[in-house]
C-alpha cells in the first residue's frame, strides 16, 4: 500500500519550500507542521483591513491605514536611543513615520524625499500628532497589488514571520492534486459547500472577519473534510472488527432469570432495552464492539452481568476489568451477591495474586472451571489463558485505548466486547472516540434512587459544616470530605487532606479515616476497608475515590475547594452518595469571591443531577481536549474542526461515511478513490491497511 505519486510534493520536506531553511522548518514544528500539506491546515486565525484610504482623516486612530504618501524630509536622532523620523503627506494631512534602531542609510534607500510610496501599519496619535511606528509595508506604487485589501494573520512561533508562513502557504497551495470528489453531492450542494481547492483558496485568502468564522462554508467544507475522514477511519475500523469471524453466544435465559428473581427492585425499562441490544449483538454470528453508556447510579453494574451470564449460559466465560485493583476489587464485591443469586462461581485476579495461589486460578480458568473472572489489566499477560472466552467487559474506557480493546479481542477466539463508561460523554465527543462502536444508553435511575440536595457553601462557614457533621457522625450516618491536594503547597493554597485530616480527627474524634494516591496500595485498600465496613464513619480523601466506590451508609459528600474541580470530577464525586435508603446531601464548599467559571460550574452542578446536561455544559465551558484529557482519551487533534461548535457536523460525517463503506466496502469506485487520497491526506492511512487486509 502505497501513497499516490500525486501527494509526493505534498509530502516532500518542508525545506522544498521556497524561503523555508532548516531553522524555519524546526520552528514550523512547534506548530505542528512538518510537511507542505500540513499548511493547507494552518489556518489564519484573524486578519487585517489593508483597505486603501485617501488619507489618515478617513480613520479614527489607533487603527491600522494603508495609504499613498509623498515623502518629505528625514530627521535623524540628535541621541542615541531616540526614534528616526520621516514627514509624509497623504492627500490631505501630514503625518510621520517614526523607526527605532535602523540605519539613516537604509531609511533613505527605502524613503525617498519627494518619491511616492504606498505605506500600511497601526497609526496613533503622540503629542497631538498622527504618526506610525515601524510600518508593516513600504511599497513602490507600482507594487500596491503585493498588500492584499483583507491581509490574513497566521499563528506564530519563535523564528517565523507573517511574511515567511504567507509564502510558505501559498507555495504549499500550488502543489495540490487533482481530486475527484469525496463528498456526497447531494450532501455538497444543500450546504453550498466549494469544491477542496476553492475552500483552501479562500481560507488562506479571507476577504473580510465573517470569512474567519467557522460558519463560513470554506471553513466548514474543511471542517468537514476532517471529521468526515475520521468518521471513515472509525467506520473502517468497525467494519474490519465486525468481519472477523464472531461465535454466535446464545443464552438460555436461566442464570439471568435466578438474578432478577433475587432482586428487591425491577430493572429500569433502560437496563432492559441494553440487555436486550447486548443479548441480540452476542447472538450474531458478528463480532460485538458496544459502548454502555450510563450516568452514575444508572444500573451499569447489573447490565454487565447480565451480559456476562449470557456467556456463561452459553457454555463460555466472560471476563471483566478495571483500570485499578481498587476498582476490580469493588466489581468483584458488588459482583458476588449476584453470581451467588445465578449459582456462578466468580473470581478475582490482580496483580497482587502470586505463587501457588495463581497458579491454581490460571489452571481453573484454563479448565472452564471459573466461568467469570474479575480483574485488571493483569488479565492481559501471556500467561493468562481461558476455556472459552467469549466476552469482555472493559470499564471505565478512556483508560483502554482501541488498541487495548483489539490486543483484548485476540484473547479469545473471537471475543465480544463491552465497554462501559460511567463518564456522560456529548454526543459529539461520543462519536469522535468511539464512533468505531454501537451504543446503548442507561438515561434512567433506578426506582428508589433519591435526589441528592446540592448546596453551596461559603469557606468561612467551615465551623457550621464540621457541626453538621458532628451531628450525623453521632446518628451512625457516614460522610466523605474531599479536598483538592495530597500536601500542604507554599504554591497552591489548596486544603490539603493530610491537614484536613488532623482537624477533623481533633473535633470527630477516631471515627474520621484518610485515603489518598500517595499512600502505599495496602494502606489505601484498608482504609477504604474500615470505611466500607462502617469502622470509620467519615473519610477524608482525595478524588482516589472519584470513580466506582460503593459505600450505601455514606449520605453526606462535602467537597472543599469545589471550584477547582471540572464539573465531570463534581458530578462523580457526587454520585458516590444517594446509593442507600437514606436521603443524601452534597456540599459544594468554595472560596469567595467566585469568578464567573467557578460560579457557573458550581450552579450547573447544584441545579441539576443530569450527568449528559452537565457533560454539555463542561464541553461547552472546556473544550473537548480538556473534557476528556486529549492524551489518554484517543481523542483526535483536528485542525479546523471545532467539536464543541460543529458537534452537528460529527453526526452528519458519520453517516456519509458509513453510507460511502456501505456501497462501496472497497473504496474502488470514483469518490471512493477521492476518499482513498483524503484518507492520505490526513494521516488515517491505518484505515486503507485495515481495507487492504479485508
Amino acid at each position: 500500500m502505497t501513497r499516490p505519486e500525486a501527494l509526493f510534493p505534498l509530502f516532500a520536506g518542508l525545506e522544498t519550500l521556497p524561503g523555508v531553511g532548516p531553522k524555519a522548518a524546526q520552528a514550523f514544528k512547534a506548530l505542528g507542521v512538518e510537511r507542505p500539506k500540513d499548511l493547507l491546515y494552518l489556518l489564519p486565525h484573524s486578519g487585517v483591513d489593508r483597505a486603501r484610504r485617501d488619507s489618515v482623516r478617513d480613520i479614527t486612530p489607533p487603527a491600522t491605514l494603508t495609504v499613498e504618501v509623498e515623502v518629505g524630509s528625514h530627521v535623524p536622532p540628535r541621541q542615541k536611543g531616540r526614534p528616526y523620523r520621516v514627514h509624509v503627506r497623504d492627500r490631505r494631512l501630514e503625518f510621520q513615520l517614526v523607526f527605532f534602531h535602523a540605519r539613516a542609510d537604509y531609511l533613505q534607500k527605502l524613503l525617498p524625499t519627494g518619491q511616492r510610496r504606498l505605506v500600511s501599519g497601526k497609526v496613533e496619535f503622540f503629542d497631538g500628532m498622527a504618526q506610525m511606528v515601524h510600518p508593516d509595508h513600504v511599497l513602490r506604487v507600482e507594487e500596491a497589488e503585493e498588500i492584499p485589501a483583507y491581509e490574513p494573520v497566521y499563528p506564530l512561533s519563535a523564528g517565523l514571520t507573517q511574511k515567511l508562513v504567507s509564502k510558505a502557504v501559498a507555495a504549499a497551495l500550488t502543489r495540490l492534486p487533482l481530486a475527484g470528489e469525496w463528498i456526497d453531492p447531494g450532501l455538497k450542494a444543500r450546504e453550498g459547500w466549494p469544491d477542496w481547492p476553492a475552500a483552501l483558496a479562500a481560507a488562506h485568502a479571507p476577504e473580510g472577519a465573517a470569512a474567519l468564522a467557522a460558519t463560513h462554508p470554506a471553513r466548514q467544507r474543511l471542517a468537514y473534510d476532517e471529521l468526515f475522514a475520521h468518521q471513515l477511519m472509525l467506520s473502517i475500523a468497525r467494519a474490519s472488527i465486525r468481519r472477523g469471524k464472531g461465535i454466535a453466544t446464545e443464552g438460555t435465559g436461566a442464570l439471568r432469570a435466578k438474578v432478577l428473581e433475587s432482586l428487591p427492585y425491577a430493572p429500569t425499562g433502560a437496563q432492559v432495552r441494553a440487555v436486550a441490544e447486548i443479548a441480540a449483538d452476542m447472538a450474531s454470528a458478528r463480532r460485538m464492539n458496544r459502548l454502555l453508556q450510563g450516568d452514575v447510579g444508572a444500573g451499569k453494574t447489573l447490565v454487565a452481568f447480565q451480559a456476562l451470564l449470557i456467556a456463561v449460559e452459553a457454555g463460555g466465560q466472560g471476563v471483566m476489568m478495571a483500570p485499578t485493583e481498587i476498582l476490580a476489587r469493588q466489581h468483584f464485591e458488588g459482583l458476588a451477591p449476584l453470581a451467588r443469586a445465578a449459582g456462578v462461581r466468580l473470581e478475582l485476579l490482580t496483580g497482587r495474586d502470586r505463587g501457588a495461589e495463581r497458579a491454581m486460578k490460571l489452571e481453573d480458568l484454563a479448565m472452564g472451571r471459573i466461568p467469570i473472572l474479575v480483574g485488571t489489566h493483569a488479565v492481559f499477560q501471556k500467561d493468562v489463558e481461558f476455556r472459552d472466552l467469549r466476552l469482555a467487559v472493559v470499564d471505565e474506557q478512556h483508560r483502554f485505548g482501541v488498541a487495548q480493546r483489539m490486543e483484548l479481542g485476540a484473547k479469545g477466539e473471537a471475543v465480544d466486547v463491552l465497554v462501559m463508561t460511567a463518564t456522560p460523554i456529548p454526543r459529539s465527543l461520543a462519536l469522535a472516540t468511539h464512533g468505531d462502536m454501537d451504543v446503548s444508553v442507561l438515561d434512567e435511575k433506578p426506582a428508589g434512587r433519591k435526589p441528592i440536595r446540592t448546596a453551596m457553601v461559603a469557606s468561612d462557614r467551615l465551623d457550621e459544616v464540621v457541626e453538621h457533621l458532628r451531628k450525623a457522625v453521632a446518628e451512625g450516618r457516614q460522610a466523605y470530605w474531599v479536598c483538592p491536594l495530597v500536601e500542604e503547597s507554599e504554591l497552591v493554597d489548596y486544603a490539603s487532606a493530610e491537614e484536613r485530616f488532623r482537624s477533623l480527627r481533633a473535633a470527630l474524634g477516631e471515627k474520621v479515616g484518610l485515603v489518598h494516591g500517595q499512600m502505599p496500595p495496602a494502606e489505601k485498600d484498608a482504609a477504604m476497608a474500615r470505611f466500607v465496613a462502617g469502622e470509620s464513619l467519615v473519610l477524608v480523601a482525595t478524588t482516589v475515590i472519584e470513580v466506582g466506590v460503593n459505600v450505601p451508609d455514606a449520605t453526606i459528600m462535602v467537597i472543599e475547594q469545589a471550584e477547582t474541580f471540572g464539573l465531570a470530577q463534581l458530578h462523580q464525586l457526587r454520585g458516590r452518595v444517594g446509593r442507600g435508603e437514606a436521603a443524601s446531601t452534597c456540599l459544594l464548599m468554595y472560596q469567595p469571591p467566585l469568578n464567573e467559571t467557578g460560579r457557573r460550574r458550581l450552579t450547573t452542578i447544584r441545579d441539576t443531577e443530569d450527568g449528559f446536561r452537565i457533560a454539555e455544559e463542561d464541553l461547552a465551558m472546556r473544550g473537548a481536549g480538556d473534557l476528556i484529557g486529549t492524551a489518554q482519551s484517543g481523542l483526535p487533534r483536528f485542525r479546523v474542526a471545532d467539536l464543541e461548535r460543529q458537534a452537528s457536523l460529527m453526526a452528519l460525517a458519520q453517516s456519509d461515511a458509513r453510507k460511502l463503506l456501505h456501497d462501496d466496502p472497497g473504496l474502488g469506485g470514483p469518490r471512493g478513490a477521492a476518499a482513498r487520497l483524503l484518507l492520505w491526506l490526513m494521516d488515517q492511512e491505518r484505515a486503507l491497511r485495515m481495507i487492504s487486509v479485508g
